[in-house]
């Protein structure tokens, strides 16, 4: 097998085609949401965490989806997929979400300490998990494309 071969294959392959759309549709909705938002461009919304909606969900809910589309729902490939999906969605809406408010937490007791003038330190990234209408939304985007990509194709 040629290497070009493996990256026709690899970039033919409906599933990681699904995959890779979802999550860029959901990140690309994320950006226009803080264009509209913030009138202004933020390179780091498309490619940071966080935010409406899942881009997680959105890439894990269209693997899962096109899996069980192309190989069956009562495969082994799509039940691992589907467990796969719950875990990554579960992540994006409990540890991460938590982490995040951790992080809030974290950076008040900084400012505390900062304009007491006794530490000064760098400020943690509060936008890490997702609410649950975010992940929901995430699962809509994943959806509708793996439907979209499995329809035209």
């Amino acid at each position: 097998m040629t290497v070009s071969s493996v990256s026709y294959q690899f970039f033919h392959n409906p599933v990681v085609v699904t995959t890779f759309m979802g999550w860029f549709v959901a990140q690309a909705i994320k950006v226009m949401l803080g264009i509209f938002k913030e009138k202004k461009f933020n390179f780091k919304w498309f490619v940071g965490t966080g935010g409406m909606p899942s881009s997680h969900a959105a890439g894990v809910t269209a693997m899962a989806t096109s899996i069980g589309l192309y190989e069956g729902v009562g495969t082994a490939l799509f039940g691992v997929a589907l467990m796969f999906t719950v875990v990554v969605v579960c992540d994006a809406r409990g540890v991460r979400h938590s982490t995040g408010q951790q992080a809030i937490i974290l950076n008040k007791i900084m400012d505390d300490i900062y304009w007491k003038k006794q530490i000064q330190e760098d400020r943690l990234k509060e936008l890490i998990g997702h609410t649950p209408i975010q992940v929901i939304a995430g699962i809509i985007v994943g959806l509708a494309v793996a439907f979209f990509i499995f329809w035209i194709g």
